[in-house]
């Protein structure tokens, strides 16, 4: 009896111990892939064995999202819980660090405050000023193995071959490329041109991806060799959505739809309602992985996250698949802006283009390195394109429905369809409701949050939250009937707020003809407006609608920009209006700028370059 006694102690004291360990967290990394070219989601995409095989141990997250399409602004989102558009982190790059709440930490700061190590091998990509070092170490030597002995640690482990520089080829390299592979494998998605530029370029990636498999078989392999898989929760998954064109910088599922596998050991499986070797529907965004590593380290979950946590001993299977929602924000990427947000909510994908006259394929420089952007735009001009593949140089319908389920690509736009009418207002209002939960700042313009909020977000944002309200409502007078709304896009154009004209400009130019009778007010608006950004919307509704407008009065325009955020976003309405009507001519003047506007390049900020270079191209 004495020793069952004791048999029965032992065994509840080791279950306490248990219950009381840390688990150790690996983020492993890639870049720049989504879901659309591994073969543990898609037919016909990349073998990756070793992320198979952990698959075949762990969880498969068939719906998890990034919330942004692109590395700085998804990255800010992973590592603080937060949604960008609440805390000025969504724009890529970053032309200044936003200073964050008082009340959002980085997760390293939260982890290291419980005890743990952490470390990050290697890109961090903040939006964010950093308060201190966040990290015990941040750099492509950071490990793990520089703990105390005993301590838990969390590190992430960044892949880097998948990342869109790898697809930067020249000619030459793709003339040599197509005399020795065979790509009769290969399908290319059915909103791209069907061409060997596209088939090489999506085999490379597949290339690609099948290397970062093996990099991370060996990293896995010396993680075992240290005995440590046993210890460890790891998770893989990509940073956002993908690189092929139309994925990276674009909202589509093919931007935000990534691959999410975890690995929970036997000695921690009660932290996961799922069991190994599973699949499961639940719909899981980047702002859950802070709250959902907080509660597998024991760490209560402050109040200023936005997520939740999917995993954690208290959670139920069944309750978290009812979870299908996840949001989507897309802003400036580079010096390319546009203004789209969506909401993704069971098999349906709803996106509301804020700026519908802005098409997909607006000219960005980084992106038009790859080949297959250039032949793309080509055959579009030349008229070589289906209506599908035809799409992403056209404009775009104020608000798109898609069925996920049925149309994985988001080629046939259901929001007219009558049959869905239904679903579309209760998304839009989904929507809606997120973006007035969230006080989304940008509807300000970026130049302005720039000069006025970057220092003390928190205060900015409670000073405009009216002003975004009615920014918001005005914006969505584009969802209606001209007719109906016109009266009130006149009041718009007349607000004594700037950015009220400014929001009611952008309407009218998304009504296109239909408000040419605004025309002689909208002229006044470009003539005298106060504020440059706001005469330069009023531009933009002339141009689009072939008013004409002499360059000396544009070039006017530019030099009153005293703010080189300002020029940027200025800039973009003529680099759109050239992007689809390439023989729009402007005599810019290349003066018009001061000097430090025009760095090199490769420079982080040399947005007014790219701008200018592509405006001026061909004179």
């Amino acid at each position: 009896m004495r020793v069952f006694i004791t048999l029965v102690l032992s065994l509840i004291f080791w279950s306490c111990e248990n219950d009381n360990l840390k688990p150790n967290i690996l983020w492993i990394v890639t870049e720049d892939n989504s879901i659309h070219y591994m073969n543990l989601y898609t037919d016909g995409g990349a073998e990756m064995s070793q992320i198979n095989s952990l698959a075949d141990q762990g969880v498969v997250f068939d719906n998890a999202f990034s919330n942004s399409p692109v590395c700085s602004v998804a990255r800010s989102t992973l590592i603080t819980g937060v949604y960008a558009p609440r805390v000025g982190t969504q724009y890529h790059r970053r032309m200044n660090r936003v200073k964050l709440p008082d009340d959002v930490k980085p997760l390293p700061v939260y982890l290291k405050e419980a005890g743990y190590y952490t470390t990050n091998n290697a890109k961090e990509d903040y939006n964010f000023i950093k308060d201190g070092e966040i990290w015990n170490e941040s750099s492509g030597k950071a490990t793990y193995k520089n703990r105390k002995k005993n301590q838990p640690f969390f590190h992430v482990q960044n892949f880097h071959n998948t990342h869109e520089g790898q697809l930067h080829f020249n000619k030459q390299h793709l003339e040599e490329a197509l005399k020795n592979n065979n790509l009769d494998s290969i399908t290319p998605f059915p909103y791209h041109p069907d061409t060997p530029t596209f088939r090489y370029t999506q085999s490379l990636l597949h290339n690609h991806h099948k290397d970062v498999d093996k990099e991370i078989e060996k990293f896995i392999n010396d993680f075992e060799n240290e005995g440590l898989l046993d210890d460890t929760i790891i998770f893989y998954y990509g940073d956002h959505g993908g690189v092929l064109p139309r994925s990276k910088g674009y909202i589509y599922e093919s931007g935000l739809n990534v691959p999410l596998v975890i690995r929970i050991p036997e000695k921690f499986k009660k932290l996961s309602p799922f069991k190994a070797g599973t699949r499961t529907s639940t719909f899981v965004e980047f702002v859950d992985l802070v709250p959902t590593v907080l509660t597998l380290a024991g760490i209560d979950i402050p109040k200023s996250i936005d997520g939740k946590p999917f995993l954690g001993k208290k959670l139920k299977k069944s309750e978290l698949e009812k979870r299908n929602s996840a949001f989507g924000y897309a802003d400036r990427f580079d010096e390319k802006y546009d203004l789209v947000r969506s909401i993704r909510k069971g098999k349906y994908k709803y996106m509301r283009n804020y700026q519908p006259f802005n098409v997909d394929g607006l000219y960005n420089f980084y992106r038009y390195k790859m080949l297959a952007y250039k032949e793309w735009y080509t055959l579009f001009q030349d008229g070589k394109l289906n209506d599908i593949q035809s799409q992403f140089f056209k404009p775009k319908s104020p608000e798109s429905l898609y069925n996920i389920e049925e149309d994985p690509h988001e080629t046939k736009n259901l929001a007219n369809d009558i049959a869905y009418n239904d679903v579309l207002i209760a998304m839009r209002e989904d929507l809606n409701n997120h973006l007035m939960s969230i006080n989304d700042l940008s509807f300000l313009p970026e130049p302005y949050f720039l000069k006025n909020g970057i220092d003390d977000v928190v205060e900015y944002s409670a000073q405009n939250k009216t002003l975004i309200k009615k920014l918001i409502e005005t914006s969505n007078l584009q969802l209606k009937d001209y007719d109906v709304v016109s009266s009130q896009i006149k009041k718009a154009l007349d607000h004594d707020n700037p950015w009220v004209r400014y929001w009611g400009l952008i309407v009218c130019s998304s009504f296109g003809s239909k408000a040419m009778e605004n025309k002689d007010e909208i002229n006044t608006i470009f003539e005298n407006d106060s504020e440059n950004l706001v005469r330069m919307r009023a531009a933009e509704f002339m141009l689009l609608n072939d008013i004409e407008l002499s360059d000396s009065k544009i070039n006017s325009l530019l030099k009153k920009s005293n703010f080189e955020a300002e020029a940027n976003l200025m800039l973009n309405t003529l680099a759109n209006i050239k992007t689809i009507n390439p023989k729009y001519k402007l005599n810019l003047n290349k003066n018009v700028f001061p000097e430090n506007w025009i760095p090199p390049m490769r420079e982080e900020n040399a947005l007014v370059n790219r701008r200018m270079n592509y405006l001026t191209e061909n004179e």
